[in-house]
């Protein structure tokens, strides 16, 4: 059977904003095993899209063998722009190539690399180029199968203070305020807030409970991302930075308000046609690398997050500006975006 190889040996939030990319590749090559170099972790989400038949453990560049898949017919790097990601897909001998273009390897046709575009039309953009239709709108996933982890809290708002790097974590006290506020409004069986993150932030998802009043059994650390996947899926509200369980609200349709900072959401956030997810921004560009809190993302305010948060448990669209300088009625001081 031909193989069609694909590089993304990136973390949760680069694997859900490919998943349009994979999915035209396996329209475009049914008969193809589709095989994915990833973290060995994102294997039961990229089951998930229906496009990936074998996830490749492949933990980042420089880590993808030459004998560890087949030679493929086909190789495609939606990893970056090279050279290492283009090297690395070189050495498994593959037939051909679909790959931006990169000057240390002339030999190699492909559209140029542009940093003002959204990452999930990035992908779907490099594939027209090589004539593989592709629709960005295919981001959606289907609940994890019942035999997954059960959510523990169905219904429960999701509280997710982490993010890769310190430049996109909104201060813990600043989350605790609006967890604190979700929680007084939520009442009922199942009515909970629970607060969430990876074994490495139980730390920080602690504190972030504890400050809010709701004690250690509403922390929601650790585990693998299949419990994590099922909280989200079945969560009535997302409360989180730029980071990947964002995207995991966007792909099971979970209302959520997403904080931005350096980064702006015209390039990692929602779609902009879908009112149930709200990107707020202050309209600030800045390194999303940088040490401490992006100053642009320490602009948003406890009230306009919980604003938004409150106005969509209830169905609502939440005020938002649509210039720079205008204040929604709600007096919210940053830009917000239905996404």
């Amino acid at each position: 059977m031909a193989v069609t190889l694909v590089l993304r040996a990136l973390g949760l939030g680069d694997l859900l904003t490919a998943v349009p990319a994979l999915r035209a590749l396996r329209d475009a090559r049914p008969g193809d095993r589709l095989v994915l170099a990833a973290p060995a972790a994102l294997a039961p989400l990229a089951a998930l899209t229906g496009a990936v038949d074998e996830v490749l453990p492949t933990p980042g560049l420089g880590a993808l063998r030459p004998d560890s898949v087949p030679r493929p017919g086909l190789a495609v790097n939606l990893h970056g722009r090279g050279p290492r990601s283009i090297a690395d897909l070189l050495r498994t001998r593959p037939r051909s190539v679909v790959t931006h273009r990169h000057a240390a390897f002339p030999a190699l046709d492909g559209p140029p690399w542009r940093d003002d575009v959204h990452e999930v039309r990035r992908w779907c953009d490099l594939l027209r180029h090589s004539g593989i239709a592709a629709d960005p709108a295919r981001l959606e996933l289907p609940p994890p199968p019942a035999a997954a982890p059960a959510c523990p809290a169905p219904g429960a708002v999701v509280v997710h203070p982490g993010a890769a790097s310190r430049a996109r974590r909104w201060p813990p006290g600043r989350f605790a305020a609006v967890a604190r506020a979700l929680a007084d409004q939520r009442t009922g069986p199942g009515a909970r807030v629970v607060v969430t993150g990876s074994e490495a932030e139980r730390p920080l998802a602690t504190e972030v409970a504890v400050r809010a009043g709701l004690g250690h059994s509403a922390v929601r650390a650790g585990g693998d991302l299949t419990h994590l996947a099922a909280l989200v899926a079945g969560a009535a509200l997302v409360v989180c930075g730029d980071t990947g369980v964002g995207h995991l609200a966007t792909a099971f349709g979970t209302p959520s308000v997403l904080l931005f900072g350096p980064t702006p959401p015209a390039r990692w956030g929602p779609p902009p046609d879908r009112p149930r997810h709200v990107a707020l921004w202050a309209g600030e560009a800045g390194d999303p690398h940088a040490p401490r809190p992006d100053p642009g993302l320490l602009r948003l305010t406890v009230p306009e997050v919980t604003d938004a948060a409150l106005t969509l448990l209830v169905g609502g669209v939440p005020c938002r500006r649509t210039a720079a300088g205008d204040r929604s009625p709600s007096g919210s001081s940053a830009r917000a975006t239905s996404g």
